[in-house]
């Protein structure tokens, strides 16, 4: 059976492929280039909000840190090494 069905089924002839028609041309190149600076925008404004949540995290844990410091009652200055002298703006806003 399987010998008859492929006797029955012709074997196509290849016919040439005219270059012309194949090729995306001036609109496919268009439509490539224009995703291509959107997903480039796209992965900037990924990258600085990625950024953004990074850097509100770091300072929600130190706030965190400084607060149970606080609570502990033991110094409010949890990152700063021992031998670092307090700056100018830490001394205005009464921190040491």
């Amino acid at each position: 059976m399987l010998a008859l069905l492929a006797a029955v089924t012709p074997t196509p002839t290849p016919t040439p492929v005219d270059p012309t028609t194949v090729t995306p041309g001036p609109w496919g190149f268009a439509v490539i280039a224009l995703l291509a600076i959107v997903v480039i925008l796209l992965v900037g404004d990924m990258v600085r909000r990625i950024r953004r949540v990074s850097v509100r995290d770091d300072i929600r844990a130190e706030l965190d840190a400084e607060e149970a410091a606080l609570a502990a009652g033991g110094s409010a200055d949890v990152d700063r090494p021992d031998d670092a002298a307090p700056r100018d703006d830490d001394a205005a806003d009464g921190r040491r």
